[in-house]
């Protein structure tokens, strides 16, 4: 198994838990009638389609290829009203390292955690 077979996998995963938080942060809570979550999917999909929130995708990719680790949780919060992606990973030394970007243009806002030179790629 190749390295990009490796990092599809989790990356599936952590799309679909991201895409759950988003549709959440963007649209309110996630219980509710049907027309409630499509409604919420389309916010959505509108915020990333007209480039108000930068795709998750491009965000992990961005991640794959400066650090290894695999990602373990993803959130879109809301901080002193910027939209920011939160993505924690699991380094291969076991270290856990929180990666904070500004879900509206993609750059990295902070890093916070140990050993995180450990995880950068060469």
């Amino acid at each position: 198994m190749n390295t990009f077979s490796r990092w599809r996998r989790p990356r599936r995963l952590a799309v679909a838990l991201a895409a759950s938080l988003l549709v959440a942060a963007l649209g309110g809570p996630m219980i509710g009638a049907q027309g409630d979550d499509d409604e919420q999917w389309q916010a959505l999909h509108e915020a990333v389609h007209s480039g108000r929130i930068v795709p998750l995708t491009e965000v992990l990719d961005w991640l794959e290829a400066r650090y290894r680790g695999q990602v373990l949780e993803i959130e879109l919060d809301h901080e002193d009203g910027e939209r920011r992606y939160e993505i924690e990973m699991l380094g291969p030394q076991g270290q856990v390292v929180e990666f904070e970007f500004d879900a509206e243009d993609g750059r990295l806002m902070e890093i916070e955690g140990v050993n995180i030179e450990g995880m950068r790629r060469q």
